[in-house]
């Protein structure tokens, strides 16, 4: 590599081990440093109101989602139409220890770190055995397999007594260590557990993504023929692709369930997991920044949609639901768009810009 490590002008490695490096230069390692300093100081110094802290609380979970869903689809290329379901297999979990033990056993209130990971664990489990299908199935056909699960987790949910008949069962305030998390300061409080929990899973899959199995989720992606004529198992890189998608989407689905303080059905049908699967095409499949990337640009183009369609519905007849069907057309030619522009997704967007800072003054 480069004998500057401050501003490397080029990717000149002479170890494998400096090719594996998290961050390639000390410029690198320095502005994530103060990036995450930043993202943990704002609320403090600019807080906002609780709608828009819910918003981004959502972003935040929905970005943890589309990391296992990225996994699954982008770096071992199995198509997943049922992401929702996982994510809801991880809300349901806490919801079922609400049902037995009830919403404010100290278990709930207090554990609530250790039922997360639960609820990842149990997502995890799901997402295996559904996995098991993709050793003999692809494309469309797995597709399809995977939107059966989706159907029969909703039907199990909306038929079953335990689960409520899908009504909402609620979810206890949790207690953190200066006591019971107020009404005022619980949209706050769980930015910055979700944060939490974001940089740690994010640094899981970047270490991942370095280690064989990593580079096993690529080579069954791309032809897994070959990754078996080279001695990986590709039946066993799907399940775990799917154990991972689901753990991940296990522990989304918990946090769901804590900061909504109540687990319904309506969050996870067939129509989330179509967004789950828009938000990884928009920020970009194959590439860990898209999955933070594309979370953010979705949520935040529903923003700008609820806000233009709020002042359009002013100047027509009250009759008529601009924002009910405005948001489905926008969202439908943005992923049109993208498809037909920018297949590689926002992400190649982050990645040319990086490539014109490590090149600047020189143009190429």
């Amino acid at each position: 590599m480069s004998a500057n490590r401050w501003l490397a002008t080029g990717n000149f490695f002479s170890t494998y081990q400096e090719e594996q490096r998290i961050f390639f230069t000390h410029s690198d390692r320095t502005i994530f440093s103060i990036f995450l300093v930043l993202i943990f100081v704002w609320p403090i110094l600019f807080p906002l109101s609780n709608k828009y802290m819910l918003v981004i609380d959502n972003t935040l979970i929905a970005i943890i989602a589309i990391i296992g869903l990225n996994l699954l689809t982008g770096f071992a290329g199995l198509i997943s139409i049922g992401h929702a379901a996982f994510v809801g297999i991880g809300a349901y979990t806490i919801a079922s220890f609400c049902t037995l033990i009830g919403e404010d056993h100290m278990l709930i209130t207090h554990a609530w770190p250790l039922l997360i990971l639960i609820s990842g664990g149990v997502g995890a489990f799901f997402g295996a055995i559904v996995g098991l299908p993709a050793m003999r199935l692809k494309h469309l056909y797995l597709a399809i397999a995977t939107l059966s699960f989706q159907m029969i987790f909703i039907w199990t949910i909306q038929f079953m007594d335990f689960f409520n008949q899908g009504q909402t069962i609620s979810v206890g305030r949790v207690y953190w260590i200066f006591g019971k998390v107020s009404r005022d300061q619980h949209y706050l409080f769980w930015y910055y557990a979700i944060l939490v929990f974001i940089v740690v899973l994010g640094f899981m899959v970047r270490n991942l993504l370095r280690t064989k199995y990593g580079r096993c989720l690529t080579a069954v992606r791309d032809n897994d023929r070959a990754a078996d004529a080279m001695g990986m198992h590709p039946g066993f890189t799907k399940v775990y692709a799917f154990g991972l998608a689901g753990f991940m989407a296990g522990i989304a689905g918990a946090l769901h369930a804590y900061l909504y303080r109540g687990v319904g059905f309506e969050s996870f049908t067939l129509n989330e997991s179509i967004t789950y699967l828009a938000m990884a095409i928009v920020g970009g499949l194959g590439t860990l920044p898209g999955s933070f990337l594309g979370p953010a640009a979705i949520k935040a183009l529903d923003l700008l949609v609820e806000y233009f369609a709020a002042n359009v519905a002013s100047l027509m007849p009250s009759s008529q639901d601009v924002a009910t069907g405005l948001r489905p057309l926008v969202f439908g030619l943005v992923i049109v768009l993208f498809l037909m522009f920018e297949p590689r997704g926002i992400a190649n967007w982050w990645r040319i810009v990086r490539s014109y800072f490590k090149l600047w003054p020189f143009r190429y």
